[in-house]
């Protein structure tokens, strides 16, 4: 009796060791969906929820179990905004009532987020998170946001070192730049990183998608003969006219974004916006799930493409060394 009874005493342990372990493992998607709870998700955006890179946001988070229209409800006001209406697009977001804003268009939705509140979580990309005052460091947001860092400065360096490498012969170069993301400091840096390979630098500054052809023109008229356009959400909403303009005064110019290298310009580096968006929804899954932004550490691209684009190239007569061609990660014929 007394074996019978202990046995049964283990395997009852053990059954009820096997359900704690599989409440362990089974995946909170699936438990926040068993919940039967519904989500409601801000958006604050430039652009629609259709592009590219926002259907892959949603696609990663409805792998994560938040599934738009069923248990993730997305309030649209935010989506395809202005940039100039984003703080009054921000207080009707929180006005009314999500559990978390998603900010994909730069410090300017990050910010504009978080004027409007200090107490719904908040996650967006920004060229640099702390440089924008929107966190307190990388490890310790410290406050009601967190999100991604996309190492723009640097990466804006490193475009100019390969826009340099592909016209060796250019003197004079110029670079688009929104003043609203890039400092003085910044554009010193450029320029004396340029001056030391015997190359003058100009800068044509542009705030508004209005300015941006006018910018382009006044580059050309100053004599450069290749435009680094620097990374900002501005121009990473507002492309269309960046390769219209340049492709008009055939004027060679690299970008931020390797997915939009095929559209006109003659190269990209840095990230794709696909993963970074699939990213970003990783960080927006756990904040919904509970997770404090302020102990959520504001993370960074992992991946860098350099994308050249021979059709344009040979369009504008520019003839790209084999070395070059080697080392990027994709090559437009």
């Amino acid at each position: 009796m007394l074996l019978r009874s202990l046995g049964a005493d283990m395997r009852r342990r053990e059954f009820i060791k096997l359900l704690g372990g599989a409440a362990v493992a089974w995946p909170l998607s699936a438990r926040a969906q068993e919940l039967g709870r519904t989500y409601r998700l801000g958006v604050l955006s430039a652009t629609r929820l259709e592009t590219p890179q926002n259907t892959a946001f949603l696609d990663e988070l409805a792998q994560l179990g938040f599934v738009q229209n069923k248990n993730l409800i997305i309030e649209r006001r935010g989506v395809a905004v202005p940039f100039e209406r984003f703080p009054q697009a921000a207080r009707e977001i929180v006005e009314s009532g999500v559990d978390a804003i998603f900010c994909s268009s730069g410090d300017a939705s990050a910010r504009a987020a978080q004027a409007a509140t200090r107490k719904i979580p908040i996650v967006g990309i920004a060229d640099d998170m702390v440089a924008a005052g929107l966190v307190q460091s990388l490890s310790r947001p410290g406050a009601n946001i967190t999100g991604m860092s996309i190492l723009a400065t640097e990466l804006d360096g490193k475009r100019q070192e390969i826009l340099m490498e592909l016209l060796p012969a250019a003197r004079r170069m110029a670079a688009l730049a929104d003043p609203a993301t890039k400092n003085e400091q910044q554009i010193a840096k450029l320029q004396q990183a340029a001056r030391a390979r015997g190359v003058e630098l100009s800068i044509q500054e542009v705030a508004t998608v209005d300015g941006i052809a006018p910018a382009i023109d006044a580059a050309k008229a100053s004599g450069a003969e290749a435009l680094n356009v620097l990374a900002t959400a501005l121009f990473g909403v507002y492309w269309q006219p960046i390769v219209e303009r340049t492709a008009a005064l055939r004027l060679p110019a690299i970008y931020q974004w390797p997915d939009i290298a095929p559209e006109g310009f003659l190269a990209a580096y840095g990230p794709r916006r696909t993963a970074l968006w699939r990213q970003l929804a990783g960080m927006v899954a756990k904040v919904l799930r509970g997770t404090a932004p302020s102990e959520l550490p504001v993370e960074q691209p992992t991946r860098f493409e350099l994308v050249i684009n021979l059709k344009v190239a040979k369009a504008l007569g520019v003839a790209v060394s084999p070395t070059l061609l080697l080392r990027a990660e994709e090559v437009i014929e």
